[in-house]
């Protein structure tokens, strides 16, 4: 057995029963869905939603605690089917013995679909009830048919207040936590410890934890020196990561030149590619400036280029001008509107042919045929309505995509 001080401040500190659980009120309150479901025994299969160190963990294990249920932890990464099929097994020989089973998956988003798909037969005939945790949208990466036989659960991140509670619990806490050792925590430490945590309560435990190691008076510059960034909570591949561009790209969109600088920033300082946003603000350009000013896609594709040639940090200042520029160019979707509609012309009804007289004929055969016949060659003629012909196919004739203002 690990001795006590070799166990992470985090892990010692997990709370033993729902009444020491802080934060997530909504959810473990006492006119809580779960917290009457736990009363009743009568818990369903759960997939816990939120942000790192909201307590999505720390809750399965109380849930189990307080229904008296085998709890059984499966870290998604490193296990799979063949994990699953013993832990299966020893469900049911619990069941025989009356006792219920709840199976933890831990980042259940990264099990492929059809891993989740084994799942499925044992969570509907109720030998084990599942709960998943995950920091990721379940709508994209649990299949439909485990969410159908699931209930979501939404987890906030941790409000300041929690996150002051759990910190002072530590250090006053003579069994688990600091209150022998007579550390001395400054107010503004304090406060620069949970406001660096960002919501993150395991975060908060580790900064802490960190601090005591190496000060008993921990000042403002202990925390510091032991936090070189911010917890920027930004996911690269998840939720987080498309929330925010889309912040960025609606701030741009909505002339928010404020605003855009700052989601722009909020992904720089958490190290997103440089070139991944530059890509977005070559589409932007077009889709949301388009017509209405000819000189945003070259600002955009020159800022692609800026990236290419000196990369970060340099290439930040870049990124801030030509987000600056489209957030205050005049706006036109003109052509994303059009080029939808020719998307939809073009899947909604079969491919026309080229109308005869704009075909080009390289061959005599192809002349025999009437390639090229009667077409119009535009330079030939003094006037546009001299020149005038149809350019498309008979049942688009007239059809028109491209609506100027």
């Amino acid at each position: 057995m690990k001795h006590k001080q070799t166990v992470p401040l985090a892990e010692r500190m997990r709370p033993r029963t729902l009444t020491e659980f802080v934060g997530q009120t909504s959810l473990s309150g006492e006119r809580s869905f779960l917290r009457q479901a736990i009363t009743g025994d009568r818990v369903p299969s759960l997939i816990f939603w939120g942000p790192p160190g909201c307590g999505k963990t720390t809750l399965a294990r109380l849930i189990a605690t307080e229904t008296r249920a085998h709890f059984v932890p499966l870290p998604a990464v490193g296990s799979g089917v063949k994990d699953l099929r013993r832990i299966i097994e020893e469900a049911r020989v619990h069941q025989s013995e009356g006792e219920r089973t709840i199976v933890f998956i831990d980042e259940i988003h990264r099990w492929n679909k059809s891993q989740q798909d084994s799942l499925l037969p044992h969570v509907e005939n109720g030998l084990i009830t599942l709960i998943g945790a995950t920091t990721e949208n379940p709508s994209f990466e649990v299949n439909s048919a485990l969410l159908s036989r699931t209930r979501v659960v939404v987890l906030d991140k941790l409000d300041e207040a929690a996150l002051e509670t759990i910190v002072r619990s530590a250090l006053t806490d003579t069994v688990n936590g600091f209150g022998t050792k007579k550390i001395n925590l400054d107010d503004d430490a304090f406060h620069l410890v949970i406001h660096l945590a960002n919501g993150d309560a395991r975060s908060a435990l580790n900064i802490f934890e960190a601090c005591v190691l190496q000060a008993k008076h921990i000042t403002s510059e202990v925390v510091k020196d032991i936090v070189q960034k911010p917890n920027l909570q930004y996911d690269k591949d998840g939720e987080e990561h498309y929330n925010i561009i889309s912040a960025l790209h609606k701030s741009m969109r909505g002339g928010d030149a404020d605003a855009a600088l700052y989601w722009l920033g909020r992904m720089l300082e958490a190290g997103e590619d440089p070139l991944y946003i530059a890509r977005r603000l070559v589409r932007f350009a077009s889709e949301d400036v388009g017509i209405a000013n000819s000189f945003a896609l070259p600002q955009a594709v020159a800022v692609f280029q800026a990236c290419q040639m000196i990369g970060m940090p340099e290439c930040g200042v870049n990124l801030a001008q030509a987000v600056v520029y489209l957030a205050k160019s005049k706006k036109s979707n003109a052509l994303y509107v059009a080029y939808q509609a020719v998307q939809k012309d073009i899947h909604d009804a079969p491919l026309d042919g080229v109308p005869i007289h704009l075909r080009n004929a390289p061959t005599k055969l192809m002349k025999n045929l009437g390639y090229g016949k009667e077409y119009k060659y535009t330079p030939d003629f003094a006037t546009e309505a001299e020149a005038q012909q149809d350019y498309l196919p008979e049942r688009l004739k007239g059809r028109k995509y491209i609506q100027f203002e």
